[in-house]
Formats: C-alpha cells, structure tokens, sequence
C-alpha cells in the first residue's frame, strides 16, 4: 500500500444508486474508483474490468466541504446534484484517502447508502460464514501473486537499480508509477536523483520489500512525499537508501534489506520524470552530493521520525 493513503472499500451492485456523503476533510486528495472486480476479491480480474474514477477536483468538492455524490449507471431523472458513473456490472468501490500532512490533515468521515428499495440483510448460514471467512483468507494470497509478479517483472525488464515507468490498468489513470528494485552492500548507499515536475499537486516515493510489501512505515522513514521531502538548491530531489542513518536529508530507511523494491508516483503532474540510481559507498556519500547539502543530527532525525509515529497513531487505518 501507499503509506499516504487509507483504503476503504464497499460491495456495490451497478444495477442500483448510492450516496456518498460526509466531510471531505482536509487531506490532499479523496478519490473513488468503481470496478467490476476489485484488486484480491477473485482469482482473475476481468478485462476490461468496468473501471470509472473520479477524485474530489473532477466532483468540485472543496477542502473541508460537507457533501454528497450520487454513484449510479445512469443520472437518475431530475437529478442536479453531483453524480459519478458507474458500470452497470459494477461490484465495489475503493475509496482512497491521500495524506500529505500526516499530523495537520483532516482525513474525510463518509457513509455510503444504496438509493434503491433493497430488503434486510438476511441472517447468514454458518456455510455461509464459512464462505466468507475463505474468501478473506484468499484475499492476501491474490494480492501477492498480483504486486510479487509486477516487482519480479521490474527485475526482470530492466534489471537492478534501474527504474521504470509505467501505468498501471486498473489504478489510478492521472497516476504514472516509477518502480525500480534496488541492491545494494552494506558499506554502500543509494542516491536516488530526479528533477520535480513543475506543476505536481502529488508525489511520494516508498520502499517495499523483495515481496512487494511496504516496509514498516510508522517506526522507520521508509517513504516521503512532497510534503516531508527536503528539495535540493539545485531543485533537484535526493534521496539516499543506506542501513544507516547517513546525516543528510531524505534518508530511506531499508529496516535492514538490502534488497528490494522502491515505488514512486507522479500524481496529475505535467511530465514524469525518470529518476537515476547512483550506488556509491556509504564513507563516500558526500562527495556525490551537492556541497551544500545539510547535515541531519540524530537529534534531528529522532524528532523527525517522533512526529511521524504521532502522526501515523493519529490516522485510523482499520
């Protein structure tokens, strides 16, 4: 998962309407996407998997706002309000909610409700439960073959150290990833290098693990975004994966691999980078970094990552 986002997500039937309404709150962006299939709800996703997206700039949804949106196959007769499409074979939604303030952001408070006559949820037979209780039980496992195959792909293209771009079917479509699995030794260091999209409403970068998961992100700086990033004067961004702490700005914490997978995204932004990957030795660091590059005392470092953990405490994710 993006350490930014919290995902919440609903069984929807395309043949009947929904509102969404609540507060939007005041995080960085709120997005809906409707599928037939969702990402771990069945073995094989469909092709083309009834996809329709919208996020709180494509409803007009201001900062902050009390709202509602009808989601439905067509707009219902007479209707003025704020409506999303959706496939009349659609079974889910995903709701996204994108921070890029952890400790300042509001995250939005929502319900969903089905517009149709629909009867009482009829009480469930234990074959029943135990359905549902397997089909948890698979979710994890479709996950893995899904995001293992997409990092082993990365690998395999392109090699070591080197990213690559790409969109993927079924995320986020105004979103161009920049994957790349990263090696390195223990006396070495990654510098990761780029220059910034000019207009970039969102951006981040994450580490994971050779397994596609996301490295723990409460108690290590294992990720940053536009918010938390250090720009250089140059207004390049560096960053720099090394077991320990390096003393500079945008340290990368692997949490001990030296082997894994990094994940960037450009959201909406008007070009996408590509970054570079230079692999230096970690006695060496400096002298591949702009001279003016500032030093990052453990002070510094421990009151940074102190406020990320009361951030992160802060943002309910289940």
């Amino acid at each position: 998962p993006n350490p930014d986002d919290i995902y919440i997500q609903s069984p929807i039937r395309g043949d009947l309407a929904y509102r969404v309404s609540g507060n939007r709150g005041t995080c960085k962006i709120v997005s809906f996407t409707t599928q037939k299939v969702l990402s771990g709800t069945a073995d094989e996703m469909p092709r083309p998997n009834g996809h329709f997206e919208y996020d709180d700039s494509d409803l007009g949804i201001a900062l902050g706002e009390d709202f509602e949106v009808v989601f439905s196959a067509e707009r219902p007769a007479g209707y003025t309000g704020k409506w999303a499409q959706i496939d009349p074979q659609a079974g889910g939604m995903m709701v996204r909610y994108r921070s890029y303030d952890w400790e300042n952001e509001v995250d939005p408070v929502l319900s969903i409700e089905c517009l149709d006559a629909v009867p009482p949820k009829p009480r469930l037979t234990p074959e029943q439960i135990a359905s549902r209780i397997t089909e948890m039980a698979k979710f994890p496992a479709r996950k893995t073959r899904l995001y293992y195959a997409m990092q082993n792909g990365v690998k395999e293209r392109v090699g070591f150290n080197v990213f690559e771009p790409v969109q993927y079917p079924g995320a986020l479509m105004k979103q161009v990833y920049w994957p790349a699995c990263f090696r390195f030794e223990e006396d070495e260091a990654l510098i990761i290098e780029t220059d910034l999209p000019e207009r970039r409403p969102y951006w981040n970068i994450q580490l994971n693990d050779p397994y596609f998961n996301a490295l723990e992100y409460v108690y290590r700086l294992s990720s940053l975004n536009g918010h938390t990033a250090k720009v250089s004067s140059d207004g390049r961004f560096r960053a720099v994966i090394a077991l320990t702490d390096p003393g500079v700005p945008n340290w990368l914490d692997p949490a001990g691999y030296t082997e894994g997978g990094i994940y960037g995204r450009w959201f909406d932004c008007d070009s996408a980078p590509v970054p570079i990957i230079k692999r230096v030795k970690l006695a060496e660091l400096r002298e591949h970094l702009p001279d003016d590059t500032p030093v990052v005392t453990a002070e510094q470092r421990a009151d940074e990552l102190r406020r990320r953990v009361r951030a992160c405490q802060r943002r309910r994710r289940w």
